[in-house]
């Protein structure tokens, strides 16, 4: 397998109990802190940080003019229900 691009390394202040979990959990599940950080992190990263950057991204779009007006897609959806109704 072959090794993944690593950055430099970073310095990174925790709360003391924070780390005493990863470090109970390295030791249980025989891994680095480092890895059982990253893990921590890519979890976040697909989550709520997932979010995050779904809206920079949102407001990235409507800043270059990507975006539909509320009004055309309420009417849109009158359409639809009045099609699906009838």
């Amino acid at each position: 397998m072959a090794k993944p691009d690593l950055s430099d390394p970073i310095t990174l202040r925790m709360p003391v109990d924070v780390l005493a979990d990863i470090e109970a959990i390295a030791e249980a599940t025989e891994r680095s802190r480092s890895w059982i950080i990253v893990r921590a992190l890519r979890t976040y990263l697909m989550n709520e940080g997932a979010d995050v950057l779904a809206a920079i991204k949102g407001r990235e779009e409507i800043a270059n003019g990507e975006h539909a007006n509320i009004d055309d897609v309420i009417a849109d959806i009158d359409r639809i229900i009045a099609g699906k109704v009838a």
